[in-house]
C-alpha cells in the first residue's frame, strides 16, 4: 500500500549536515548540499541568505532564508556542479556525484494507434499544446512549497516508472519506440480523487489535450512543478492557490492511455525529475 500523508524525510530532499567541501577549495558559509544523488533527483540545498547560486548555466533563485533547489535530469552525468558565490569567499564549485540508474524498456499495449502515429494535422496540434505546457513551466517565483515533504496524489500500484524507455505495441504487432517515460504512472480506478502532493499555484488546466487528456500543472515555486495527466475531471482553475491534500481532479484514461491511471510528472523548469524521489523513503517502492 502506498502511504499518503507521511511526513518522513524524502529521499532526495537535503536536510542533513553540510558537506565537507574538497580540501583544495574554501567552503562557503552555511552551505548544505548532498555529496551524491541519483539521476532524476530534485535537490534542495541551503546557503547563506544573499548568496549567488548557479547551476547548469542558470542563476538559481535563493530564498530569504537561503533555500534553493536544482533538478538532476534522467541522463545527467557526474559530477553536477553547483557554484555558490558569497561576499568574502568568492565563487566555490560544489561537485555532486550523480549515480547512474538502470532504465529498462516498457512495452505498452492497448493505446489508440492514432495517438502513436498521428497524422500531420494532429501532430501540429500536439506541438501547439505541448508548447503551451512548456511555457507554464517557465514560472519562477519566490514560494517554497517544494520545501515541504510531498505526499502521494493517489494510492495504487506503480504501473510505469520515470525514465524507462517505452515502446508502443500496435494492433498489427509492430512496435514504435518513444521517448523515455517522463513521470510515474499510478494505476487507480477511474474517478479516484487526485490530491495535490504539495501546495502550489495552478498554472495550466485543460480537459482535452490530445496526448495527455485532462491535464493540470501545479507550480510549487522556484521553477518546481508537478503535472497530472489523463484526468477524467478537473476541479481547479488557472490561478487557484491549492493546498497539500486538496482535490484537484479525478483519475481517468483520457488522451494516450491504455487504462485508468494517474501520470504524475515533475519538472525543475525544463528538466524532468522523478516524483518517486521526492516522496518519503518508507513510502517509496
Amino acid at each position: 500500500m502506498l502511504v499518503a500523508g507521511c511526513s518522513a524525510t524524502p529521499v532526495a530532499v537535503v536536510r542533513h549536515a553540510p558537506n565537507d567541501p574538497p580540501a583544495s577549495m574554501p567552503g562557503t558559509r552555511g552551505t548544505v548540499l548532498p555529496k551524491d544523488v541519483e539521476q532524476g533527483a530534485l535537490v534542495i540545498g541551503s546557503t547563506s541568505p544573499g548568496a549567488k547560486v548557479e547551476f547548469a548555466g542558470r542563476q538559481v533563485r535563493v530564498s530569504p532564508e537561503g533555500i534553493f533547489v536544482v533538478g538532476i535530469g534522467r541522463d545527467a552525468v557526474s559530477p553536477a556542479l553547483v557554484a555558490i558565490t558569497q561576499a568574502g569567499t568568492g565563487r566555490v564549485e560544489y561537485p555532486i556525484t550523480v549515480r547512474p540508474r538502470d532504465f529498462p524498456v516498457e512495452r505498452v499495449t492497448g493505446v489508440p494507434p492514432q495517438t502513436v502515429r498521428p497524422p500531420p494535422d494532429i501532430a501540429a496540434r500536439i506541438e501547439r499544446e505541448q508548447a503551451q505546457v512548456s511555457a507554464a513551466r517557465t514560472r519562477d517565483d519566490a514560494r517554497i512549497d517544494f520545501e515541504h515533504a510531498f505526499t502521494w496524489p493517489v494510492e495504487g500500484r506503480i504501473s510505469g516508472r520515470f525514465g524507462n524507455r517505452r515502446t508502443y505495441v500496435l494492433p498489427d504487432g509492430t512496435e514504435d519506440p518513444q521517448t523515455p517515460h517522463s513521470g510515474m504512472d499510478i494505476a487507480a480506478p477511474s474517478g479516484t480523487p487526485v490530491r495535490a502532493p504539495a501546495g502550489g499555484i495552478v498554472t495550466f488546466a485543460n480537459p482535452d489535450l490530445y496526448l495527455t487528456g485532462g491535464t493540470v500543472l501545479l507550480d510549487h515555486g522556484h521553477g518546481v512543478s508537478s503535472n497530472f495527466l489523463h484526468l477524467s475531471r478537473i476541479d481547479v482553475h488557472v490561478g487557484d492557490r491549492v493546498e497539500q491534500g486538496q482535490v484537484i481532479g479525478a483519475v481517468g484514461a483520457t488522451g494516450r492511455a491504455s487504462g485508468p491511471h494517474l501520470h504524475w510528472g515533475m519538472n525543475w523548469f525544463e528538466v524532468r525529475v522523478d516524483p518517486l524521489l521526492v516522496l518519503p523513503r518508507d513510502a517509496a517502492r
